[in-house]
């Protein structure tokens, strides 16, 4: 049974969601796990594979919710990335992005960090 916290958490990931299907995003899968870690939202936006990790904070006054993916969250959506594509991409794998979406609830902000961070030496 999800905690508060997670529940509240899915409401934004399904907010989220909306924000970037009227984006142009396709949506293909939702809090995809695998290889130790999670991926809140996994789409297409054109031709690239987006891995979207979706943060909220309730006011700004606790820090930008995008700061909270730190290296150590990185690795493992990486690793959850590279587990989706070894799972679901056949031996064809696309063009892949990282991406975030900040959301402040208070003052209803959402925002799109496109290619937030990548695969680099030891992400994973």
């Amino acid at each position: 049974m999800p905690s508060p916290t997670q529940h509240t958490g899915f409401g934004f990931e399904a907010e989220a969601e909306a924000f970037l299907s009227a984006r142009g995003y396709r949506i293909v899968a939702r809090n995809w796990r695998g290889g130790g870690g999670e991926v809140d939202r996994i789409g297409w936006d054109g031709e690239i594979l987006c891995f979207v990790e979706v943060r909220s904070r309730k006011g700004a006054g606790h820090g930008r919710p995008a700061e909270t993916v730190g290296k150590k969250k990185q690795q493992k959506v990486v690793r959850a990335a590279l587990a989706f594509l070894c799972q679901e991409a056949k031996g064809r794998w696309p063009m892949v992005r990282f991406d975030v979406v900040a959301i402040v609830a208070d003052e209803g902000r959402f925002e799109l960090f496109q290619n937030a961070f990548d695969v680099g030496p030891g992400a994973y």
